[in-house]
Formats: C-alpha cells, structure tokens, sequence
C-alpha cells in the first residue's frame, strides 16, 4: 500500500515536459488563439499509446506569452473566447455565464470564484511551447 502512494511522488522527470503548439512566436497577438496538443503520460502502470489531447488560449500580454486553461473554475466548463455578443473581448462559460478578462482574471459578480489557470510558456527557436499547469 506504501508503494501505491509513494511511487508516483518519487518519480522524477514526468509531468514537466513542454510541447509544441504548432505556433511561431510571430503568430501569438493580444487576441487569443485556440491550440491544441497532446500530453504523453502514464496512469499507474498503463501508458496510454495516444496521449491526451489538451487544449489552451495563447496570447501575447505586455510582452509575455500566456497561455491560459480553458476549464471554467466555477464547475469545469469550457470557456470561449468572444463566444457571446453580449460580453465582448471576454472569455465566456455558457454553462452558467461565467466570465473572464482577456489576463484570465473572473469578473466579479460572475459565478467563478477563482482565475482560469495558466500554464507555464517558453520560447525555443522561435516557437512556443507550452508546459504544465502553474500551481498556486
């Protein structure tokens, strides 16, 4: 039973890979874009032979790159960007009209109680990559 929940936490060098998004730096404005990439990791003892397919909104802020999870903090929604007319330049949960700034930041009044999460970025030779989730 100690090896179940000890093995995960003494391996090293897995989940802190970065992947490439398939965009050049020179694609990544202050308007943001959907990507998609796919995440290698191992269940326990299963590798999946596919990877997960995840997805992030990236953009260029005061001259750094973000990129922010879709996953709605209020209750796991997927959060669009410009999805509604009503709220525009906002990111948009239809599930129970969640809303956030471009930064990620949750608008108050709205029912997510928390910022969408970010992942970690960086640059190398002329593209972005992405990396994990930042915890706080």
């Amino acid at each position: 039973m100690v090896r179940f929940v000890a093995d995960p936490l003494l391996r090293k060098g897995e989940g802190g890979e970065f992947h490439d998004v398939g965009l050049s730096v020179d694609e990544i404005t202050d308007t943001p874009k959907e990507v998609r990439f796919t995440v290698h990791r191992k269940d326990g003892w299963y590798n999946p032979p596919k990877g997960e397919q995840m997805t992030a909104w990236v953009l260029k802020l005061n001259g750094e790159f973000v990129a922010l999870s879709p996953v709605c903090k209020h209750l796991g929604c997927t959060v669009n960007w410009n999805s509604n007319p009503q709220f525009k330049n906002q990111f948009f949960c239809p599930c129970h009209f969640g809303r956030y700034t471009k930064d990620g930041t949750n608008v108050p009044g709205t029912p997510p109680s928390a910022p969408l999460d970010r992942y970690e970025t960086k640059v190398q030779d002329g593209k972005l990559l992405i990396g994990p989730l930042i915890k706080k």
